[in-house]
């Protein structure tokens, strides 16, 4: 009784909070419309983010309307693209474990119509392509993930899609998965025609999407690409509140880094003010702090690693996270690089290895489904006696590992740039953010990661070359005060779902590029050549 009393209480507490911060949206979005510019050009700025929010505010769904509103504002028309049960399986309502649940497209578009209220908004349905799917309904799921059609490469786009909605990377080829992905393939495939059909009247001057990768948005983007309209993508920020936007693929997080840029001495102050805390594990990122405790070494380890001449730690990260596409270049995936590992680790019985899951694939409602514990333990990695492994809810000190290793691996991993920062030798099996600089060893083929990874492991020290720790010093001040747009004067926390947020009261005012160096670097790359990026 008292549990469900609790949970009655907790319900009309968060549609309290989301009512009442709907109503501020709304309120918001009058001011503008009462007191945006006169209109200077005709053509609009169309925003489309199906895949950041259901019945509330995510902080990417926040970023999308804030940036919105400040292009209205600045008088240009602003079109929201917006999905009217269009799509019949979508990215955040599809239940993972039961393709016949459907999504909860009733709250989603009563969502939509509460905080687009008072904007232009063009909704899309769900159509039916009887070609397509016959096409589709025999095919494989290997075969589905290269499907192209009309030259749209609707199965790659499905493919990234449904790995990350069923938290895994390899898919198994039965019923349920081949639903799901003839579901993505059509919903692509819907939104590609009439995104192109509106697109074709209103001729936009810029398109603004999320992510990117997620077949809604990647299908929009194609379409942007095709005709020549200047679309960007955007997706969360490094610092807690800021939000990355880019006119190439977000979660490649694409820099252009002036090679003159240096840190002045107050820049690099800053800058291991940033890092203090970050080493102790006080950072967060939309909204999620990774890292609730960090433990030190215990003594089992410390009395284990005693019998070896060296320790290098291993990094991992989330198979599933849209990133890895970008990052296997060198593998064709990062549990083929761990196979990798296991073979070298089998060939140094000297050194001691040192696997580190990533703490975000035990993230509570993101759990992996196929997490690198379930690789290690279907493997006999564990069977070496120089390999320990630590799962991802088991809070070790990261950094602690770092400075007592002899050479650091990981995949694509941040934490391989914060190596490189403590002044360990990092090699990288996978493309990473950090590697757009020279900031680590990054191989250009598998044969020469090997023979530069078995030299490493041989060699009494690795030599860092300086411009590494450099590099990298200049490459996350960039990436943290330069890219990352900071939205945290206009929004907070909701309190009610980890990394949603609610607005907070300001005056319409300081949604113009006067009043806000974010508004005005926005403005400057959504209607005009910037490049979203705050002046360092």
């Amino acid at each position: 009784m008292k549990l469900t009393y609790q949970r009655i209480s907790n319900g009309i507490h968060q549609r309290w909070v989301h009512f009442w911060n709907n109503r501020r949206w709304q309120v918001l979005i009058k001011s503008i419309n009462r007191n945006a510019l006169g209109i200077d050009d005709s053509r609009p700025v169309i925003f489309f983010n199906a895949s950041t929010r259901l019945q509330a505010m995510s902080q990417n769904a926040a970023y999308s309307l804030l940036t919105a509103l400040a292009v209205r504002l600045a008088g240009v028309p602003v079109i929201q693209f917006v999905c009217q049960s269009g799509l019949r399986r979508c990215v955040l309502g599809s239940n993972r474990d039961d393709f016949s649940i459907t999504p909860p497209c009733d709250k989603c578009v009563r969502q939509s119509r509460d905080v687009f209220n008072g904007i232009d908004t063009r909704w899309f349905e769900q159509r039916d392509f009887p070609e397509l799917e016959g096409a589709l309904s025999r095919l494989t799921i290997k075969e589905m993930m290269d499907f192209t059609y009309q030259g749209a490469p609707l199965g790659f786009w499905a493919l990234n899609s449904l790995r990350w909605v069923l938290r895994r990377h390899s898919l198994p080829d039965n019923d349920q998965t081949r639903a799901f992905m003839r579901a993505f393939i059509v919903g692509a495939w819907n939104v590609c025609q009439q995104f192109n059909d509106m697109v074709e009247r209103e001729h936009p001057r810029a398109v603004v999407v999320f992510n990117g990768m997620f077949y809604p948005e990647a299908a929009a983007r194609h379409v942007c690409l095709q005709k020549g309209i200047r679309v960007i993508t955007h997706e969360v920020g490094l610092r807690p509140y800021t939000a990355f936007f880019t006119t190439g693929e977000a979660t490649a997080y694409p820099m252009q880094i002036d090679p003159g840029f240096q840190l002045s001495p107050e820049m690099n102050k800053r800058l291991d003010d940033y890092l203090s805390s970050r080493f102790q594990g006080n950072f967060s990122m939309a909204g999620i702090r990774f890292w609730p405790e960090i433990k030190t070494l215990d003594d089992a380890f410390l009395a284990k690693a005693e019998r070896f001449e060296k320790i290098v730690p291993v990094f991992t990260n989330v198979i599933f996270d849209t990133s890895q596409v970008h990052a296997n270049t060198i593998f064709p995936h990062m549990f083929a690089w761990l196979e990798n590992v296991r073979e070298v680790a089998r060939a140094h019985p000297t050194v001691l290895f040192v696997l580190r899951a990533h703490p975000d694939e035990s993230r509570p409602g993101k759990e992996s489904r196929e997490s690198v514990g379930g690789w290690v333990r279907a493997s006999d990695i564990l069977d070496l006696p120089n390999v320990v492994f630590y799962e991802s809810n088991e809070f070790v000190n990261s950094y602690e590992l770092i400075r007592r290793s002899h050479l650091v691996m990981v995949y694509n991993s941040t934490i391989g740039l914060e190596a490189t920062l403590l002044g360990k030798p990092v090699i990288a099996g996978g493309k990473a953010r950090f590697t757009q600089l020279e900031t680590s060893f990054y191989p250009s083929s598998r044969e020469e990661y090997n023979r530069t990874l078995n030299s490493f492991l041989t060699a009494d020290k690795v030599e860092v070359p300086p411009q590494f720790q450099h590099n990298a010093r200049r490459f996350l001040y960039y990436q943290l005060y330069a890219t990352s747009l900071e939205f945290d004067e206009f929004l907070e926390d909701d309190r009610v779902w980890k990394g949603y947020v609610k607005l907070k009261q300001f005056p319409f005012e300081r949604l113009s590029p006067q009043r806000s160096q974010t508004v005005s670097v926005l403005l400057d790359g959504i209607l005009g050549e910037g490049d979203l990026t705050y002046p360092v």
